[in-house]
């Protein structure tokens, strides 16, 4: 089955129901050990310095993994792929453009879904049933999801592994699948995390690498991945167009919001990282996440890939102290 890439969360039941292996391009970048080296071979070929790195990484991992289609989400996304479009079709990419509209409407987001259709050659009948069969994977995930917060049984880093992964089902429905099984059988059968700091996770998956392990190893723990829990779908609905108007991470803040709040008054949460990406338009959306939520908030920025750095660590230490000490003083009364 040929690859298509994509740049963002997409109806992947599309490329599913046209016997296409979807490739979500963020975790072909970020999983790879020549990451760092992405960002340079991009900067090499003229991309500025000054560019989110995940765009610089996308274009190389395009490159590098020989795909030649891929689907370009250029509303609901990074502002950068229009561009990143461009590029990549001198270089013979074919580039499919698909838009999340920025009002939700489901006519409009419909006549999207169904040109995707159109181009893959796939109807109504097909896309429901592939639906079908990746909620049953959805719902799995959903179970680790539970595991994580009520249960305490799965690590912040399982849980975002898990959900990002669902953004393309790691090419392989069937085996991602039997992955899931096999994990649940094993969680469910833990003792319990013994954590008493719990973290909300808002923002992009982190580009650099070591955060979960890090704060676990301070005896806090993420129990929420915000938008790593979109990618998995978290919402029941038989409609695929409901399906991705429900979705938050293409929408405007409020939207996001009001699923950010409800999440973490269920989810008994003592602090958020807010996580930003450098040279990202959605770092502005950092003033509204701090003047919509009352709970103590740190702000997370990275640029390229990398470890945590020590600044970083001291920051995150004096951060779970202090939500350390709040905790005490609420469990103490």
């Amino acid at each position: 089955m040929s690859r298509i890439g994509f740049t963002t969360t997409i109806p992947i039941e599309i490329l599913i129901a046209a016997g296409k292996t979807p490739a979500d391009l963020n975790n072909i970048f970020i999983t790879s050990d020549k990451s760092q080296q992405f960002i340079e071979d991009a900067e090499v070929d003229g991309f500025p310095r000054n560019v989110c790195g995940w765009i610089k990484g996308i274009y190389a991992a395009v490159r590098e993994s020989g795909i030649r289609e891929m689907i370009a989400v250029t509303e609901g996304d990074c502002s950068y792929t229009k561009a990143l479009m461009e590029v990549l079709s001198m270089g013979g990419i074919t580039v499919i453009p698909f838009a999340y509209p920025l009002d939700r409407d489901p006519q409009s987001l419909k006549a999207e879904i169904e040109k995707l259709m159109g181009h893959f050659g796939v109807g109504w009948q097909e896309v429901n049933a592939a639906k079908e069969r990746l909620d049953r994977i959805r719902r799995k995930i959903r179970e680790i999801d539970r595991l994580t917060w009520q249960e305490n049984r799965v690590s912040g880093e399982e849980n975002h592994y898990f959900q990002v992964s669902a953004s393309d089902m790691n090419g392989d429905p069937d085996r991602f699948e039997a992955e899931i099984d096999a994990f649940l059988e094993q969680a469910v059968a833990r003792k319990p995390f013994s954590d008493r700091v719990r973290i909300a996770y808002l923002g992009v998956p982190p580009i650099f690498s070591g955060l979960y392990p890090f704060l676990e190893s301070l005896g806090a723990r993420v129990v929420f991945n915000e938008t790593q829990r979109q990618f998995a779908m978290p919402y029941e609905t038989l409609d695929l167009v409901e399906q991705y108007r429900s979705y938050t991470y293409p929408y405007d803040i409020f939207h996001r919001l009001a699923d950010i709040s409800m999440e973490i008054d269920r989810r008994n949460i003592d602090g958020v990282i807010h996580y930003v990406q450098s040279f990202c338009f959605r770092q502005i959306e950092d003033m509204v996440i701090r003047r919509k939520l009352d709970l103590p908030i740190l702000t997370l920025e990275g640029d390229k890939p990398s470890r945590l750095d020590a600044r970083t660590k001291i920051r995150i230490e004096g951060f779970v102290e202090m939500l350390g000490e709040k905790r005490l003083l609420v469990d103490g009364e």
